[in-house]
């Protein structure tokens, strides 16, 4: 079970924030950690972002061959020029 933290950090004066130590154990965030940021009003959002895996491409280009493989979509169809 994750127990929710709140706890105060202070920004640099380049802008830089600290996640709290206790916060970082608890998600797994490490060095090099990519977030995407939201921000509206007086709140700021950080999402935790990754790269999709080469299984990730596998299965997106699986999916499309079976997609078009249904549709009856062939392989001279796509490299066609209009």
């Amino acid at each position: 079970m994750h127990e929710n933290h709140v706890q105060m950090t202070t920004a640099s004066p380049k802008g830089q924030v600290v996640i709290p130590q206790a916060i970082r154990e608890q998600m797994k965030i490490g060095s090099g950690t990519k977030f995407a940021v939201y921000g509206r009003g007086d709140t700021i959002i950080l999402k935790r972002m990754s790269l999709p895996t080469i299984k990730d491409f596998e299965r997106l280009a699986a999916f499309g061959r079976e997609f078009a493989k249904r549709k009856g979509i062939t392989e001279k169809d796509v490299l066609e020029d209009d």
